[in-house]
């Protein structure tokens, strides 16, 4: 067996040291986790409840490709650092895969919005990513 075979899983939170999703402000990918009785599919009201977020606040579900798109490609014109970070975020989105189930992405906001890649670890927690987009165009 090789020694990646035999090692530990590794935490989802481990991959997430100094990785920032790229926006008009590059901000931290963080993980949360949450302890809930809630059945997937999440809804925008369960959400709202969850997030303890106002009703004039705006809110939807959009597809998890969406996370996923602005960081899975690398371009041409990517120098070491960005080829680099592609890496890790494929490298994250594997481990997510693993380990999450039921996954859903949550908008919260216009243009500064929370992005919540919520679902379903085995132990039955809701786990996943949180960052910030800011987009003013």
């Amino acid at each position: 067996m090789s020694p990646k075979e035999s090692a530990p899983e590794q935490p989802i939170a481990d991959l997430l040291t100094d990785l920032f999703y790229p926006s008009e402000s590059d901000e931290p990918v963080t993980y949360v986790e949450f302890t809930i009785d809630f059945q997937p599919p999440l809804t925008i009201g369960q959400i709202r409840d969850l997030l303890l977020i106002t009703p004039e606040t705006y809110v939807e579900e959009i597809p998890e490709a969406v996370f996923w798109e602005p960081v899975m490609t690398n371009e041409d014109w990517y120098e070491e650092e960005e080829k680099n970070r592609t890496a890790r975020f494929t490298e994250l989105k594997n481990r997510v895969e693993q380990v999450i189930s039921d996954r859903q992405l949550f908008r919260i906001g216009a243009d500064e919005a929370d992005l919540y890649l919520l679902g379903r670890k085995s132990d039955g927690n809701w786990a996943g990513l949180k960052t910030l987009v800011v987009s003013t165009t």
